[in-house]
């Protein structure tokens, strides 16, 4: 039988009624206030929707008030560059939204809630992965009204199995085509970068392949600690939170063959072909690596031992640092290593995609610098960078390393401020399709089983340090000249 999961529905309806509300729950906690409210903000303020009713929920005992002064602070910044127009909307949707206190995980109270709202509604879940499970469960088909978009947060589900039951239980409610599971690395800056980089240009095409790669290396390596979220990272670690989900979808991006079209059916169904190719050698103390930060400084900031943290129950073994070495198994990428690496509380930031071509032989008579090309792809800032070896200055024998560096196109949205937009307009094409988020947790779950059972140790390195000093990926990023 097929998995209806992993069968996308055809959207029937090239243009979709476009929202009216968005209904946010989970509206009292800290993503909506950071990253939610802001984004939504941006997006008003530049005129790119109009007429939408906003409304709050959550159990916290808020009433309107309070919640009409939390969305009046993230949209202040918002207005400073809006014109008189976006001014006005800014303020029409902070006066007219309004709060609600529900338990979503109360059977019908959900069900009354969308009920009392204008449709079509978007119903984003900003709520923990479990919640968001449970509410949807309650929910049936007649509760929602015709048009009405469901909108999750990742992670979606815990394994591959609970994802598979997640993605039932939304296509009971709505067609896949209305499932909006919410990966803000997908902002449409980062995708279009990426496949206008890849497929515009005839000098990288060709060489985007096993023939001419030696690797391609994808970093997220943040100065950031665990800055009080021991209540929901403790639990996931590095591996769920960051590679699980966004450095695989950016895996993809990188890999994929070129769709042809950029709507959500031909683009998904190339990041969906790359990722069912995907897997990680099952010697797993080879393929994969993790590690803890300790004691240390970051920019003269103290910063204690994660273990030593509140909320940390160090028995978890949770890792602030993994990597691990994914083999796509197709034509193009057969044998090239893709390595997925993140982490908390390092010294240098380094957020980019690394791309190492094979070497050249240099002709003998040539000294100094003599290192492979590389493609390096900045995520935020959007960056291009070119590293090649020409003559030095002054001496023809010798050779150099330069850079050739751009900017690519910086967005005009916050990354929620895109999904959203996204959104409101019924467009899933930055969305992770169902059949994708269980490729992501397949891919990794067997890695998360084998450090569950020990069998790769968690290894240390000092918080404000480049990782452990074993790690290739730990080492300077520089040239080595030739010797």
């Amino acid at each position: 039988m097929t998995n209806p999961a992993s069968t996308p529905t055809t959207n029937q309806n090239p243009g979709p009624e476009p929202v009216r509300t968005l209904l946010i729950l989970g509206a009292s906690g800290d993503l909506t206030g950071r990253l939610l409210l802001p984004g939504l903000g941006k997006l008003i303020a530049q005129g790119r929707t109009h007429g939408l009713k906003l409304v709050g929920a959550g159990s916290d005992d808020w009433d309107t008030a309070r919640w009409r002064d939390r969305v009046g602070a993230a949209f202040t910044d918002c207005a400073g560059n809006a014109n008189d127009a976006g001014r006005q909307d800014l303020r029409s949707v902070q006066e007219s939204t309004e709060y609600h206190v529900v338990d979503v995980t109360a059977d019908g109270a959900l069900a009354r809630l969308i009920d009392s709202v204008e449709a079509p509604v978007a119903v984003f879940f900003a709520l923990p992965p479990a919640v968001s499970q449970k509410a949807c469960e309650l929910l049936k088909p007649q509760d929602l009204p015709a048009g009405t978009r469901l909108v999750l947060e990742k992670p979606f589900g815990t394994s591959q199995e609970s994802a598979a039951s997640l993605n039932r239980t939304l296509l009971s409610l709505v067609p896949e085509d209305r499932i909006h599971r919410v990966d803000h690395f997908l902002g449409k800056a980062t995708v279009f970068n990426i496949l206008g980089l890849r497929f515009a240009n005839r000098l990288l095409e060709p060489l985007m392949n096993n023939l001419h790669v030696e690797k391609v290396e994808i970093f997220y390596d943040e100065s950031l600690a665990l800055e009080g979220r021991a209540r929901y990272y403790d639990k996931a670690g590095a591996l769920r939170d960051m590679i699980q989900s966004h450095l695989l979808q950016i895996m993809a991006l990188m890999a994929i063959n070129a769709p042809a079209s950029l709507t959500e059916r031909d683009l998904r169904d190339h990041i969906g072909s790359v990722l069912r190719a995907s897997s990680v050698n099952p010697d797993y103390a080879g393929s994969t690596r993790r590690a803890r930060y300790s004691a240390g400084q970051i920019d003269g900031r103290d910063v204690p031992d994660y273990a030593a943290e509140d909320g940390v129950d160090p028995a978890r073994d949770t890792e602030t640092l993994a990597e691990i070495e994914v083999s796509i198994n197709n034509f193009r990428w057969a044998g090239v290593p893709f390595i997925l690496r993140s982490g908390k509380a390092l010294g240098e930031q380094q957020k980019e995609a690394i791309v190492t071509f094979k070497p050249v032989q240099v002709p003998a008579g040539f000294k100094g610098v003599d290192a492979p090309t590389r493609l390096r792809v900045g995520f935020g800032p959007e960056t291009l960078q070119l590293e090649i070896d020409v003559n030095a200055p002054g001496d023809l024998f010798t050779l150099d390393r330069v850079a050739l560096e751009a900017a690519m196109h910086a967005p005009d949205l916050l990354p929620y401020g895109e999904v959203l937009e996204g959104v409101l307009r019924g467009d899933p094409l930055l969305s992770v399709r169902g059949d994708i988020a269980e490729d992501c947790w397949r891919i990794v779950e067997p890695v998360l089983k084998a450090w569950a059972a020990g069998d790769v140790p968690l290894e240390e390195y000092q918080a404000g340090s480049r990782g452990p000093q074993g790690w290739e990926t730990s080492r300077p990023d520089s040239a080595l000249p030739r010797k």
